[in-house]
C-alpha cells in the first residue's frame, strides 16, 4: 500500500506520555507501516529535548525519540517542491490576513507534495492551505 500518512508533532509526542491517547495508539497499530513524519518535526521534537533542563523527562524524551528512530518512519525532507508549495500558499494566507506558522507551512507543504494525510490534533491550524488532506487520531473512529 505504501506511506499514507505523515504524523505532526502533536502526534509522536503524545506516544511519548506514560498514558497516551486510546485513540491514537489505536489509529497507529493499524496503520504504523503507512505512517512518516517530516523532517521539521524531527527538528521541533529535538529543538523540544534540547529547550529542558537536564533530568529524568528529558532522558525518557531522548529515549523516546531513540526508539522512533528504531521504528524506522520514514522521514520526508523539505525539498523544492515543497518549498514552493509553501511559499504560494503562505502568500495567499497572507493575502487573506492569515498569518500562518512558518514551521507548519513546512509540514503542510511536504505532506501535499507526497500525497500524504497530514494527522495533527490542530487541524485549524492547517484547514487553510489547499490540496491538504487532514485527520485527527484523538477523535475516535466512526
Amino acid at each position: 500500500m505504501g506511506i499514507k500518512y505523515l504524523l505532526d508533532t502533536n502526534i509522536l509526542s503524545e506516544l511519548s506520555k506514560s498514558k497516551p491517547n486510546a485513540h491514537v495508539v489505536s489509529h497507529i497499530n493499524q496503520n504504523g507501516d503507512n505512517c512518516s513524519t517530516a523532517s521539521v518535526v524531527i527538528h521541533e521534537i529535538n529543538y523540544g529535548i534540547n529547550r529542558l533542563a537536564e533530568g529524568k523527562l528529558k532522558n525518557n524524551l531522548r529515549l523516546f525519540l531513540k526508539q522512533l528512530e528504531t521504528y524506522k518512519f520514514q522521514i520526508y525532507p523539505y525539498d523544492t517542491e515543497a518549498a514552493c508549495y509553501h511559499a504560494l500558499e503562505r502568500a495567499k494566507l497572507v493575502k487573506k490576513g492569515l498569518t500562518p506558522a512558518f514551521v507548519d507551512g513546512q509540514i503542510a507543504a511536504i505532506a501535499s507534495t507526497n500525497n500524504l494525510t497530514l494527522v495533527t490534533r490542530n487541524t485549524s491550524d492547517f484547514i487553510n492551505y489547499s490540496n491538504l488532506s487532514l485527520e485527527d487520531w484523538f477523535i475516535p473512529s466512526i
